[in-house]
């Protein structure tokens, strides 16, 4: 099969086309012929060299059909998500034609797939997923509640702006680039659209019920002053980079009452957090019936993968990539 490679840590053009071996049944795991995969920041940091954990296939999602199952759990010719699971961590990920996840991380996506094309089908699951588990599990959203995303132009960030706005909550959102992205962020519902900057703490004396962090540990002290007592702060991004928290010391730092907490979507699978907890399927029929627009910002071919890269680590993209795989 043909399969996105790291030949070598670096720039975009690290990432070569090569034959491999296609990945062999076992039981435990789905065989799944891939037919789109998003672009993630986190394997641009993988194809620098800068995580922890990583494999010369890349790719941390995927949406395809099952081509091969030996412990039955899918019949051939299932439509499928999967997410995480040490894809492109540990075991080879989706940059390919064929990838093999295992069984706890490998989701149907249900009837409404097939009024789907598989570019917006392959926008949804490690974007949704994640969003869907922040906003429902670790801020416990309600209709009606305020939340504040910071880095709402991110695929991430628009996919958390769906589904709050889609619960009836009321969201404000952040960019750096307020002239050119405030208009397409109204569009997705949001109430109000602020400029992205370390201090906003000040620049907001309002109290919000929730806030989801995407820009990372820049901006975590300055929005953890931001909510109300019992509000709750979810960080859940690194847009800033992934330098650590200088000096973090809570006790002189948090406000008394205030609910703060992380999520990594690398967590899906594990027990505590089964993929199969997230609605996914009602994710895709809301998107079929046209309640939730899922349309990727930009579509690319297999080969044009070093395009997507670039544009990532530019941060010109302003929305969610999809790679269509042939």
């Amino acid at each position: 099969m043909k399969a996105i490679v790291i030949e070598k840590f670096g720039g975009p053009e690290s990432l070569v086309i090569k034959e491999v071996p296609q990945p062999e049944p076992a039981p435990g795991y789905v065989v799944i012929r891939v037919k789109a995969f998003g672009v993630n920041h986190a394997e641009m940091h993988m194809r620098k060299g800068e995580w922890a954990e990583w494999v010369p296939i890349s790719g941390i999602e995927c949406v395809g059909t099952v081509s091969a199952c030996p412990g039955g759990e899918f019949a051939e010719g299932t439509p499928v998500a999967t997410v995480m699971g040490g894809l492109g961590r540990t075991v080879s990920g989706s940059y390919a034609q064929f990838t093999k996840a295992r069984v706890s991380n490998v989701v149907p996506l249900g009837p409404a797939a097939s009024k789907l094309p598989w570019d917006q089908l392959g926008a949804i699951p490690e974007s949704y997923a994640t969003a869907w588990t922040c906003l429902f599990r670790n801020l416990e959203l309600s209709e009606g509640q305020k939340l504040l995303i910071r880095g709402g132009t991110s695929a991430f960030g628009r996919a958390a702006i769906n589904l709050a706005v889609h619960a009836g909550v009321h969201v404000i959102a952040t960019t750096r680039n307020v002239e050119d992205r405030a208009a397409g962020l109204i569009a997705l519902g949001v109430e109000k659209v602020v400029k992205e900057e370390h201090n906003l703490s000040e620049q907001l004396p309002e109290k919000f019920d929730a806030i989801l962090e995407l820009v990372g540990n820049s901006t975590i002290l300055d929005s953890l002053k931001m909510v109300r007592r019992g509000g709750r702060v979810c960080l859940a991004g690194f847009l800033g980079g992934l330098a650590p928290i200088p000096d973090f010391n809570p006790l002189l730092q948090m406000a008394s009452g205030v609910h703060f907490s992380f999520f990594g979507s690398f967590a899906f699978g594990a027990p505590e957090f089964p993929l199969s907890d997230v609605p996914l399927q009602d994710v895709v029929e809301m998107a079929a019936s046209g309640e939730l627009n899922v349309k990727p910002w930009k579509v690319f071919k297999f080969e044009d993968i070093g395009e997507a890269h670039r544009l990532m680590e530019n941060n010109e993209a302003q929305g969610k990539m999809v790679v269509l795989v042939d």
